[in-house]
């Protein structure tokens, strides 16, 4: 599995603000969108949710998003290696992604960012 970088996941209250800042620390503008009933807008390598309590609770246990080349190419690769797939893959506005604990809890998200139209 080829590994093109991470993002760093921030579960934020005031998205507004965060977004804000965000934007001017790294001149990119921030592609938004809603997945779950969290808000989400990622700005360069930042990856900002706010929304619902029991849903953040949960986005806070992904401690990165790794992006990938092919998700399905992750997959294999994942669960060859002993990690437990517990969610996709699965289309998202930013491309492919899925979920995997690996065999120390360590849980991360993967994501090949090939947007999917419609998702």
């Amino acid at each position: 599995m080829e590994i093109l970088g991470t993002t760093l996941r921030i579960c934020v209250d005031d998205l507004e603000t965060s977004v804000a800042f965000y934007e001017r620390l790294t001149g990119s503008p921030a592609l938004r969108f809603e997945r779950g009933g969290v808000s989400v807008a990622a700005v360069s390598c930042f990856l900002l949710m706010s929304g619902p309590a029991e849903e953040i609770d949960v986005l806070r246990k992904v401690t990165a998003t790794i992006a990938v080349k092919d998700v399905d190419a992750a997959y294999a690769s994942l669960t060859s290696v002993g990690a437990q797939v517990v969610a996709g893959p699965v289309p998202t506005p930013a491309g492919r992604n899925l979920i995997a604990v690996h065999p120390d809890g360590s849980i991360f998200e993967y994501v090949d960012r090939n947007p999917v139209q419609g998702a």
